[in-house]
């Protein structure tokens, strides 16, 4: 079955490629933001270098970020394979096919101060390589849905604020590690007033319970100290390093994706993700379009109409539907109640982090 592609209804329907949705004009944009409810939805070689300027304003406010090591929601710290394994044998499937998706929270309750000043271009537009997988995948092969990636699967874990089990999505993404996801922030963190999230595992291309490529637990989480202190949408990223399966690093296996910063807001982008309102989230799905300046400030946004409860799955510039690889320029966050999705802008303090945790093995 061809993974959907969400449009409006009356728009016309697909020939020979997806949708090209109808932006509304800028002014129009920003005209409903007042009015709008906005939801949370809720990685060349491993030595690649960025083409573009400088991450030189890193300092900028909300760029900071802090790390922390995974851990059991007992508390035990994932500091080795067998408790990477004591993780992977958490996730069983029926507690996978049971998890939650990360409830939207209040928009009335969001604190003051969670929008970030409003994010631009810090510099020139720049861009680390994707890679493609060098490990053959040890699977039972199975062929992929058009546009569906291996380099894009989903994210468990479990949420110490109400001790349930919970999923998201995520991609990954390249660096000289060859261990990092990218996800959204409240997909690591919980936010204002919360913690760290546990049992954190990432399982590519997930498929109604198939695990192509196994499950890889957490080493290290990360995100920034604006998401962490405040929700600030703004700075709804998370990164996390994960420990090697079977002594093969996520990035080997399943290709990461590029990364793209400092670019134009409105740029074309194809979202993949497990919005829980398409086939209840089992399968990967996919939109592409082009982005405009998000009703969120320090947001860019796109009508996708991935329902409220999608957040991480990466927005990809210059997707290969045939290598399932692009360059990550945002992570699904927020949906407004007109059905426009939110991201993050990436910015050079997105660079910053993804220097910071790219490292870390």
């Amino acid at each position: 079955m061809r993974a959907e592609l969400t449009r409006r209804q009356s728009d016309p329907a697909p020939e020979g490629g997806p949708v090209k949705r109808r932006f509304p004009r800028p002014g129009a944009l920003f005209s409903l933001a007042a009015a709008a409810v906005l939801l949370f939805a809720g990685a060349g070689s491993a030595a690649a270098k960025p083409t573009g300027g400088p991450a030189a304003s890193a300092a900028r406010q909300g760029a900071s970020s802090s790390s922390a090591p995974a851990t059991l929601s007992d508390g035990r710290t994932v500091d080795s394979p067998a408790a990477a394994r004591t993780v992977q044998d958490y996730w069983t499937p029926e507690r996978m096919k049971n998890a939650i998706p990360l409830d939207a929270p209040d928009p009335g309750t969001l604190p003051a101060g969670s929008a970030d000043p409003a994010a631009a271009p810090t510099g020139e537009p720049g861009r680390i390589e994707p890679v493609a997988p060098t490990v053959p995948s040890q699977a039972v092969p199975r062929a992929p849905l058009i546009t569906e990636s291996a380099a894009v699967g989903k994210v468990f874990f479990t949420d110490p604020s109400d001790g349930k089990d919970h999923v998201c999505s995520g991609s990954a993404l390249n660096s000289p590690s060859r261990q990092m996801v990218i996800t959204a922030g409240s997909c690591v963190h919980g936010g204002k007033g919360k913690t760290w999230m546990t049992n954190w595992t990432y399982a590519p291309r997930y498929r109604s319970g198939d695990r192509p490529f196994g499950t890889y637990a957490a080493k290290q989480l990360r995100t920034f100290t604006a998401w962490m202190d405040s929700s600030a949408v703004s700075r709804d990223v998370g990164l996390v390093t994960t420990w090697p399966l079977n002594g093969t690093r996520l990035v080997d296996a399943t290709g990461g994706q590029g990364l793209a910063w400092d670019y134009p807001k409105k740029v074309g982008i194809t979202i993949l993700d497990y919005p829980t309102d398409r086939n209840a989230g089992e399968i990967q799905q996919w939109c592409t379009d082009s982005t405009a300046q998000g009703y969120i400030s320090g947001t860019i946004g796109v009508y996708c109409m991935f329902g409220g409860r999608a957040s991480g799955g990466p927005w990809l510039q210059q997707f290969d539907d045939s290598t399932g690889i692009g360059y990550v320029n945002g992570v699904m966050s927020a949906i407004d109640c007109s059905g426009w999705n939110q991201s993050p802008y990436f910015d050079d303090g997105v660079k910053s982090m993804v220097d910071t945790q790219g490292s870390v093995t």
